[in-house]
């Protein structure tokens, strides 16, 4: 029947079914063991908390008495982890594969003192009752081992135990004793051996920063593996005490508290005492050997059996005399031949097969020198002359672009073999061949342009995208990767060639990424034709010109200008981007100009009036007017009072402050024209037009600079402002 619990107002409810009186009457407050289980399941699937909860039962077990049965399940738990601690020490590597391996020691050397102080506790207490007393683990133990006779385990187990104390742990010790000592003595050394490859370049800085940490990781390791050796050699000391305190005490309780005879006391508590030690050891001893093969791989850089296979194998005659020394133990009077010489028919057969493919790959490896020698051409050292030539244009990829010039796809090659026939059209000016190279030291999808050694310019694609930019400006409405144009820094975006036909659909300009890189390799060579222009490529045009221009040639060089004077005249025009493939008439106009000056910069502004038609020409608009911005009087006049020096040393001097407000009213003027979509033509005096085109070259380059005797008489022109 359902209790009834009392309420403020003095009715009473039923109380739910299976919650007591008192519970509801809040003298004790409700336990949810279900909520309660949740969170120890959730604790325990928390590393951290688990390893903790080990550590404690561990603790717990030193103080608390355990049950047969749980010191059974301890004890196998015990073997297992010396087992696993072993087998996974024979199959790494290198030593700091395991690098937590004196914390496991430490652990596994507490779990079996736990168990030898829980198994002590039982045999003392519960000894009398029988064999059975410590658990079926150390019953079977020593059953198994002494037989009827105590004395035979007493005895395997001192040999066991002097094993594990005098040979393995002490040789065990040794060796992580002086590893510790040679690796904190070697550590200088070896980071000196870093830092040297760090700068020699061998290495980046990353590497550099993981050698460090597995050098500081190593030091550590075997820093901590001296320390944890001793935790071996106190267990088999603790070992052996623990045994001596369990037969004596244990006869000393059996007799005087239980009564015991004295036979049936030795009997039992040896049979105990000796299943307990040799439980416990055999553990230890298996631990102490993983401890000695990790300390003493050394130098071994693979697992244990390949490192032992590779070295046993590796000379067949120690195999082939191991295996006839068998034979000669085989036929010793009184020796048994049959496993001498099973033993002889192994090794001899490993030694033939070891030979066998020894001689099959010096036979191979002096085959292939042999043909190595035949193909190989010896070497010539290159001439320094050749090291020191200059690229006078290189292009350079990232590993990610070579796909753009391979066999199968030599787009980018073709537009740079065609970009240098337009220039030589377009220009006058044959552009030096271009070299392509890859450099692994660029970014995977980046290429680089150098003029003269020099990078003139950079950029980054997307091989297997396509380049989409708006004319009008505005932004792009396609899926896609945003970027900037490399070229003229213009908002751009990557689209998938699948969207070629929706771009092109809504007037976008689409280009694949070699003409991306042809268009920058072109506005950086116009930008550097002066420079590219050398004594060499000048000489050159002179002598390709027809033979009728030969005497005029004969005339003018050199008996009124050098060839070196005539490269400057068309560096000059070059600069300012004036095509000089009308060589004569720019020859005739030097020929004039050097019967009245010598002046290289005035015998190029008297060559560019000779070019008026094709400078008209060429800043003409759609409508084939040429928009123009004229000078005004009053900068015209400061300009020429600024000028200074006479013949080739005149120069501008003109205060920084007036200069600043040229530069702004130029510029404010031209953006102003710009937005309008007009491109005007700044128009000057033919006195100062070399001195403004030099001030106005270093922050609008693309602006064009004409004096009044540029513009020839025919072109149509129209003045659109003035500065």
């Amino acid at each position: 029947m359902a209790e009834q619990t009392a309420q403020p107002g003095g009715a009473s409810v039923p109380a739910p079914a299976g919650t007591s009186a008192v519970a509801q009457g809040g003298a004790f407050p409700s336990f949810d063991f279900g909520r309660m289980s949740d969170r120890v399941a959730t604790s325990l699937r928390r590393g951290d908390l688990g390893f903790a909860m080990g550590l404690v039962l561990i603790m717990v077990v030193l103080i608390m008495p355990l049950p047969a049965w749980l010191l059974d399940i301890s004890l196998a738990l015990s073997i297992t982890l010396a087992v696993l601690i072993m087998m996974t020490v024979v199959f790494i590597s290198r030593a700091m594969e395991f690098n937590s391996f004196p914390v496991v020691l430490l652990i596994a050397t507490l779990l079996r003192l736990a168990l030898n102080l829980a198994s002590t506790r039982l045999i003392l207490s519960h000894g009398h009752e029988g064999t059975h007393a410590a658990g079926h683990v150390i019953q079977a133990f020593g059953g198994f081992i002494m037989g009827d006779n105590f004395i035979i385990g007493v005895i395997v187990f001192a040999i066991l135990t002097l094993v594990n104390f005098m040979v393995i742990t002490k040789g065990s010790t040794r060796i992580a004793e002086v590893t510790a000592r040679f690796t904190l003595d070697a550590m200088p050394g070896k980071q000196m051996a870093i830092d040297a490859d760090l700068s020699a370049g061998l290495i980046d800085e990353q590497e550099a920063r993981a050698r460090r940490e597995d050098l500081q990781k190593e030091s550590d390791f075997f820093g901590a593996m001296d320390g944890a050796s001793k935790f071996v050699r106190g267990d088999a000391v603790a070992g052996l005490i623990i045994t001596a305190i369990n037969v004596i005490g244990g006869m000393i309780i059996g007799m005087a508290q239980r009564g015991l005879p004295f036979a049936e006391a030795a009997d039992t508590y040896t049979r105990l005492t000796v299943g307990d030690g040799l439980v416990t050891q055999i553990p230890a001893l298996v631990v102490s050997t993983a401890a000695g093969l990790m300390v003493s791989k050394g130098g071994i850089k693979d697992t244990m059996d390949s490192a032992l296979a590779a070295q046993f194998t590796k000379n067949p005659k120690a195999l082939g005399m191991s295996s006839f020394l068998a034979v000669c133990m085989a036929v010793l009077p009184g020796v048994p031949a049959l496993p001498f010489l099973l033993l002889a028919g192994v090794t001899g057969g490993i030694a033939a097969y070891v030979s066998f493919q020894n001689g099959a790959k010096a036979t191979k490896a002096k085959q292939l020198e042999e043909i190595k020698s035949k193909q190989e051409v010896p070497v010539q050292e290159e001439p320094i002359s050749q090291a020191m030539k200059i690229d006078m244009v290189r292009l350079e990829l990232g590993y990610g672009l070579l796909s753009l010039i391979n066999n199968d796809n030599k787009r980018l090659t073709d537009q740079i073999k065609s970009l240098r026939r337009a220039l030589a059209t377009d220009m006058g000016f044959v552009m030096p061949a271009v070299r392509i190279q890859d450099n692994m030291q660029l970014p995977a999808n980046s290429y680089a342009v150098y003029i003269k050694e020099v990078e003139a310019g950079k950029g980054d694609l997307r091989p297997n995208m396509l380049l989409v930019m708006d004319p009008r400006g505005e932004e792009i409405s396609l899926p896609g990767e945003r970027t900037k144009e490399p070229t003229f820094g213009l908002p751009a975006l990557w689209i998938d060639p699948a969207n070629r036909e929706e771009a092109l659909f809504r007037g976008y300009t689409v280009v694949d990424p070699p003409t991306v890189i042809t268009t920058h390799l072109t506005e950086v060579v116009r930008d550097n034709m002066a420079e590219l222009l050398s004594y060499t490529e000048t000489q050159k045009l002179l002598n390709e010109l027809d033979k009728e221009q030969q005497k005029l040639i004969g005339e003018v060089v050199p008996s009124q200008i050098s060839v070196a004077g005539i490269q400057r005249v068309l560096q000059n025009l070059l600069n300012e981007r004036i095509s000089v493939r009308d060589l004569p008439t720019i020859l005739e106009g030097i020929s004039e100009a050097c019967a009245i000056t010598r002046n290289v910069l005035m015998i190029s502004e008297h060559v560019r009036a000779r070019l008026s038609r094709q400078l008209s020409d060429k800043n003409v608009d759609e409508n084939g007017v040429i928009p123009l911005v004229a000078l005004s009087p009053e900068w015209e006049q400061e300009f020429a009072e600024s000028l200074t020096g006479q013949g080739d040393d005149r120069q501008l001097s003109m205060a920084p402050s007036r200069l600043q407000d040229f530069i702004t009213a130029v510029r404010q003027n031209f953006e102003r024209f710009a937005m309008q979509g007009e491109t005007p033509v700044l128009l000057t005096s033919p006195t100062v037009r070399p001195y403004v085109r030099s001030i106005i070259d270093r922050f609008r380059p693309m602006t064009v600079v004409m004096s009044q005797n540029e513009i020839h008489p025919k072109a149509k022109i129209r003045t659109v402002g003035q500065i």
